[in-house]
């Protein structure tokens, strides 16, 4: 075991260029970071050192402290559960089913109207700050649930916090996650989208939970966690992974509650992987369009990567990367297909530079495998030994 401690952050939707096969996703000439720095240029010392903003030859500094490069999806998919499943070891080749068009089968609905005893009201693709600001009114007078999708395979459902109790709506959540296992209907994931509020001032609470599929086979969470080792999880690994191979979950308001809670962990005393996704970048700014909201939480991360390095012993190890793309500044609001960065940081290395890029995601979770000695995924090539 090279490294008692390795913290993967991903940083959602957070790439640095269109992948080789953007065209497929329609997705040519997206370029997340490359754009907002573009558009919404910022200071960024901390992530500059690392070799972040070489990544799309916004500066070209020769000397970084940690080992960069980019990695490339190999997942038939641009979300978060086909890029998380990536990073841990498996590629989805069939993509989950999306119900952008047209929404869900009238048949789905009415089993859910009827399970839930609640009138549904939308079924249809938007965005959920979007849709709730147009039906919130009616759902506070009808009691109705809202429900909606978008280009990723989710089922979500919204509803004010005073008019469905969370708990009856988590457990909607549940009869719909039981229901969309059905192969005519599964979709990837059921999220919770409770709101609070009046009309015309809505805001969506941190008490969302997504309710994710299993993973189709093992990850390298559930090998960690089978040979003793601690997984813990912050923000919303643990949902994304339907549990699967974590020891400790621990839930998130947004980046900043993530960014402490990931500072208060590294203060713990444990042997094994601290995953940690911030999503703000995503939900908050990508997919609403917003460049400079985007910029302000790359600045926030930046701000506080000192601390975060500061608390690490010689043992540890950082990884820095993303799931996929979403560009602020491009056509749409769906994500983008693009390479993640990958920073690679420990105070133990002498001489860190950039690395060849990554044929897969998965070589990150393979490298995880490798350094804590279980049994590695059957995708993804390990880069442990060139960190030195």
């Amino acid at each position: 075991m090279k490294f008692k401690r390795i913290f993967l952050i991903v940083l959602d939707s957070l790439g640095v260029g269109e992948a080789i096969d953007a065209k497929k996703f329609n997705d040519e000439g997206s370029n997340t970071l490359g754009h907002i720095l573009k558009y919404n240029p910022i200071d960024l010392p901390n992530l500059e050192k690392m070799g972040f903003l070489n990544l799309v030859n916004y500066k070209n500094i020769e000397k970084t402290d940690a080992y960069y490069t980019k990695a490339h999806p190999k997942a038939n998919g641009k979300d978060t559960l086909t890029g998380h499943l990536e990073l841990m070891g498996i590629r989805t080749l069939i993509p989950f089913k999306t119900y952008t068009k047209d929404g869900f089968p009238k048949e789905l609905i009415d089993e859910l109207e009827k399970r839930s005893g609640r009138k549904i009201i939308g079924n249809c693709s938007a965005s959920g700050t979007e849709i709730i600001e147009r039906l919130g009114k009616e759902q506070m007078e009808t009691g109705a649930l809202i429900v909606y999708t978008s280009a990723d395979s989710v089922l979500q459902i919204a509803a004010h916090e005073e008019i469905i109790p969370l708990d009856e709506l988590y457990k909607i959540c549940e009869i719909a996650r039981e229901l969309t296992l059905k192969e005519e209907w599964k979709v990837g994931r059921i999220i919770a989208r409770p709101y609070i509020g009046t009309p015309g001032n809505f805001t969506r609470t941190s008490n969302r939970h997504d309710y994710a599929l299993d993973p189709v086979s093992d990850t390298v969470l559930d090998n960690l966690k089978n040979n003793g080792f601690d997984v813990i999880s912050i923000g919303k690994i643990a949902d994304v992974f339907n549990n699967c191979g974590i020891t400790k979950g621990t839930k998130t308001r947004d980046n900043l509650d993530g960014i402490l809670k990931i500072i208060d962990t590294i203060k713990d005393d444990f042997t094994g992987l601290c995953f940690a996704n911030l999503n703000d970048f995503d939900s908050k700014y990508g997919h609403r369009r917003d460049i400079k909201g985007y910029a302000e939480a790359i600045k926030e991360v930046d701000n506080y990567l000192p601390i975060i390095k500061d608390n690490l012993n010689k043992d540890d190890l950082l990884i820095i990367t993303a799931d996929h793309g979403n560009d602020p500044s491009y056509k749409g609001t769906d994500h983008t297909r693009e390479n993640i960065p990958v920073l690679i940081y420990s105070k133990s290395f002498k001489d860190p530079k950039h690395l060849k890029e990554l044929d897969s995601f998965s070589d990150i979770g393979a490298t995880i495998a490798d350094n804590f000695k279980v049994k590695m995924p059957e995708v993804g090539k390990s880069f442990l030994g060139k960190l030195n």
